[in-house]
């Protein structure tokens, strides 16, 4: 029999509504999965209370012949940036370590509601800034996977949700949501050998998601493959009137409409993307990727987005000018960490509980963005990044009379070592290079593994949609799974 921890979303769903095996039995080989798995620091708060009362309200619910809930039976983690009521949460940050939130964001009401459980909240870079899971004031998170070739050096399971992709690859959870600013969906998702989604800017509200940079923030789901994913988009999707920015419109049913077949398909290869020195094997899953959406019957153009050069140092103005505002509200007052020195005044009191409380990733940015919006220099980075903002966005609509998605690498490369980039910021930032321009323009986008490279780790590839169309975005995701038939998995060393 396969284990019940081998099993994704769907799986668990549909067996337990056949009575195949019991929510209970799910939740707890999860459980006890977790708890085996200190080494690899997914976990920063478990809570395996929160996921049996779920798993014995599903089967109470069938017991008793009651239609069950549509993600009755299934146990997810939490990434550690959503408000949990009763359950502390910090975004991995010194800065919050106490907080308990007495209320629930949307998205994890959304799911609770849908019947999910929780098995714990997952480490993360802090407030979600950094792309290897490197920033978490409460220790690295360690990818499951290693390198064929004999190295053991730790592996960076991505950022900023590397919880998320490392208890999915390790099948601690057979799903888990992430938020997304920059690529902190995909790119994990690349480098764990899953599947994530960022949807459209506003499908999923904000309200109780802590926020890095509030106009490019979106939460999103991580699992095992394409279905899982628009399974559990559907259950967080939805307008919120407590988010000024949620979409006021009906949730497609996602699952329903999955097909992998791209017949009358355009898909856009964007030459922008061809970046020097790109690693010889990501170009050739790229053209692996292109032949396979040729498969599925799409059509493949090449398309311009000439704009993409600027998207990286834009990004890289706004939501740091973002953060810096955002982040103002952690002050020593009213929650989490007091830092007060004896005899200090307020303004020591601020000093000295920002210090201590922020890592150092979450103080430089600060420092960014507070510079680029401060006077005579408001006009020359701030306003020349919205910009080209605009132009980034317009280079999109205008590839859209062309083509109906684009294709892309998701990351530069594959999982690199942890500790060999968090030196150089800049080549940090890199990693985000495919994923920045569709943040920049609120755009649906997608990671599914398409292969390893030569040292046996998981490469990933892109699918970007235009607004609203996160139904082509899957589909096209499925076309590609079905033609990678990706089943390596990391070997259990933990």
């Amino acid at each position: 029999m396969t284990e019940l921890t081998d099993l994704g979303v769907a799986a668990i769903r549909d067996g337990v509504r056949a009575g195949t095996f019991s929510a209970r039995e799910v939740a707890e080989g999860f459980i006890a999965n977790v708890s085996k798995a200190k080494a690899l620091n997914a976990f920063l708060v478990e809570t395996p209370n929160h996921a049996l009362a779920a798993a014995d309200a599903a089967d109470a619910a069938r017991a008793a012949g009651e239609t069950l809930k549509p993600l009755a039976g299934v146990p997810i983690g939490m990434k550690d940036l959503f408000c949990t009521k009763g359950v502390p949460t910090t975004a991995a940050s010194l800065i919050l370590e106490g907080f308990t939130p007495q209320y629930e964001s949307t998205v994890s009401a959304n799911l609770w509601d849908a019947g999910a459980g929780m098995l714990g909240k997952l480490n993360m870079d802090q407030f979600a800034m950094g792309s290897s899971n490197e920033t978490s004031a409460f220790g690295n998170v360690i990818s499951p996977w290693r390198r064929s070739d004999g190295g053991n050096a730790p592996l960076a399971p991505g950022g900023s949700s590397g919880g998320s992709s490392s208890a999915i690859a390790a099948r601690l959870c057979p799903a888990a949501t992430g938020t997304d600013t920059g690529g902190s969906i995909r790119q994990p998702a690349a480098f764990a050998g899953i599947s994530g989604i960022k949807p459209t800017y506003g499908r999923c509200s904000r309200w109780g998601t802590i926020a890095f940079a509030s106009s490019l923030d979106q939460a999103g789901p991580m699992a095992r493959d394409v279905r899982d994913c628009a399974i559990l988009l559907e259950a967080m999707s939805g307008f919120d009137s407590k988010d000024a920015t949620s979409l006021d419109l009906p949730v497609p049913a996602w699952e329903a409409g999955l097909s992998g077949d791209l017949k009358g398909k355009r898909i856009g290869i964007p030459k922008e993307y061809r970046v020097d020195n790109m690693p010889a094997e990501i170009d050739a899953l790229w053209q692996q990727g292109i032949d396979w959406l040729k498969d599925a019957g799409a059509e493949i153009v090449e398309v311009s987005l000439p704009h993409t050069k600027y998207a990286l140092p834009a990004y890289y103005i706004i939501a740091p000018a973002e953060a810096s505002s955002n982040l103002a509200r952690y002050d020593g007052v009213r929650y989490g960490l007091r830092d007060l020195p004896e005899g200090a005044g307020l303004q020591d009191m601020y000093a000295a509980t920002r210090a201590d409380g922020f890592g150092d990733e979450v103080k430089r940015r600060i420092m960014i963005g507070t510079y680029v919006l401060s006077a005579g220099f408001y006009d020359a980075y701030f306003t020349q990044a919205s910009k080209v903002r605009t132009l980034i966005a317009r280079d999109f609509e205008q590839a859209w009379a062309k083509c109906d998605l684009l294709l892309t690498p998701t990351a530069p490369s594959s999982a690199f070592a942890l500790g060999e980039k968090s030196a150089d910021p800049i080549a940090m930032y890199l990693n985000d290079v495919f994923t920045v321009p569709s943040s920049l323009a609120g755009l649906p986008a997608m990671s599914v593994p398409g292969g390893l490279d030569g040292a046996g780790l998981p490469l990933g590839l892109q699918i970007i949609g235009k607004p609203l169309d996160e139904q082509g975005v899957l589909n096209a995701g499925l076309a590609l799974e079905e033609r990678a038939g990706f089943t390596a998995r990391a070997e259990a060393w933990w």
